[in-house]
């Protein structure tokens, strides 16, 4: 058997690169490396602009040349980063080396030293992943679970009214609406999905242990964790001032939390639809050429929602032991952090992919109304915990002597079948108000599902 010819191992980069493709715009090696320029050449043109130790400040011209390096950043940068990093065994300094290599082409060999000026590999490192990871979450993952909220806020809106019968413990219980079920899951994303973008995105520029020693040894008169918080947040960062040679990634960890809560809301999600399909309550449509199953030509399978638990599994595992990872580190620093950042990717495009999924699965079924009304007829037991409140109140209020009305409704329905005739029936026989008894003989579980249309105005936007 001949070998096959180069594969990628993950299925992000094969079956799925489609759906989530995308993030290697940011959270590939060569999007990190993109930034590790971007901050090396900010970096020296800070300095330049303020003309430190001696430097000139460089024109418009020279420094747009300079930032082109970021901006046209590609292939021929990627290949030569590769042979770069074949000598020197080190990432961060191929990318100084590639900055220094730019600086030549344009003549500002003059101003080469302060490349990577004072700087441990982990000032650019840190900020970069800062860089990245943010633009990730901001311009593609939070886009795609917004998309999630702003599907269900429309099905809630679309349903706010249609009854549906409960099953607290996998028992009929209490009508709802299936607007309000979509409502409680839009609610509870909307408040992670505020903290997501609530994130401190923090960066240290510090130097070796975070103390700025080589800083003041090349100039004690400045003040250096000024200039420090300044060039980061020029960057867009949050300035972390207390470090040891990295970053702590503590905010990292709570990025990764936050998405993982929001995943495991998702998780619910998907096994409540799904659940309410088996049970008939949701149609799927069928998809034109799709087949269900290799064997059984009639199925449908909920392969969307399925896939999507799947894939926000093995992202809050990942995510989970990225945020437990990376808040230790050995005394000043250890590499621990290197090859766990790098998995950053990984564990957003599984989630990226579940987004996907679960936005595909919305729009592919519909609410089987004439079910949800025969199930609801069918369970006429459920106003037993109407009528007992009813009688309860009407006993505070001096109209009803009836002793236990719990267990008089227990008795009546616990266990059993009971029809419209059969409650109509009992509350014609209560000891209560006429009022109470008119407002319990026209209820219908249908019609029993309190303020529930309306808590859906409760949803944002």
């Amino acid at each position: 058997m001949s070998p096959l010819p180069p594969q990628p191992v993950s299925p992000l980069d094969g079956r799925y690169r489609a759906a989530v493709g995308v993030l290697g715009e940011h959270l590939s090696e060569a999007g990190l490396n993109r930034a590790r320029v971007q901050v090396e050449v900010e970096w020296l043109l800070y300095l330049t602009d303020h003309e430190l130790f001696g430097s000139q400040h460089l024109t418009a011209e020279q420094a747009h040349a300079l930032r082109a390096l970021v901006a046209d950043f590609g292939q021929p940068e990627i290949d030569r980063l590769a042979e770069l990093e074949a000598t020197t065994r080190h990432d961060v300094k191929a990318v100084e080396y590639l900055v220094r290599e730019k600086l030549a082409a344009l003549g500002l060999t003059d101003v080469a030293e302060l490349t990577h000026f004072a700087c441990t590999s982990e000032d650019i490192n840190n900020l970069s992943y800062a860089i990245t990871i943010g633009a990730a979450v901001r311009e593609t993952w939070l886009p795609a679970a917004r998309g999630i909220v702003a599907r269900l806020t429309e099905l809630a809106r679309e349903h706010a009214a249609t009854p549906l019968l409960a099953h607290t413990h996998g028992q009929p219980a209490t009508p709802t609406t299936v607007g309000k079920e979509f409502a409680v899951f839009a609610h509870r994303l909307e408040r992670v999905l505020a903290q997501v973008e609530a994130t401190e995105y923090l960066g240290k520029f510090s130097g070796a242990t975070g103390t700025f020693g080589a800083h003041v040894v090349a100039d004690p008169s400045l003040d250096w964790p000024a200039i420090s918080r300044e060039f980061v947040t020029s960057l867009g960062l949050d300035w972390n001032p207390l470090t040891t040679q990295i970053e702590s990634h503590d905010w990292q960890a709570e990025l990764y939390a936050r998405i993982s809560h929001a995943g495991r809301i998702l998780h619910n999600l998907c096994t409540d639809i799904w659940t309410y399909i088996s049970m008939g309550y949701f149609t799927q449509i069928p998809q034109a050429g799709a087949t269900g199953s290799s064997t059984m030509p009639h199925k449908i399978n909920p392969i969307r929602f399925e896939n999507a638990e799947a894939n926000l599994e093995l992202a809050s595992a990942l995510l989970d032991s990225l945020a437990a990872t990376l808040v230790t580190s050995r005394l000043q620093r250890d590499l621990t952090d290197s090859t766990t950042q790098r998995n950053v990717g990984v564990a957003l495009g599984h989630s990226l992919l579940a987004l996907d999924n679960i936005a595909r699965g919305l729009g592919e079924f519909s609410v089987a109304t004439d079910v949800l009304a025969a199930d609801l007829d069918r369970n006429w037991e459920v106003l037993g915990e109407a009528i007992q409140t009813v009688i309860r109140a009407e006993v505070t209020a001096g109209r009803s002597s009836i002793a236990d009305p719990y267990a008089m409704l227990k008795e009546l329905t616990r266990g059993k079948g009971v029809t419209r005739a059969d409650l109509v029936a009992f509350v014609d026989g209560l000891d209560i108000g006429a009022d109470a008894k008119a407002r319990l003989t026209a209820l219908t579980p249908a019609g029993y599902t309190g303020v529930a249309a309306r808590l859906v105005d409760y949803l944002e936007g």
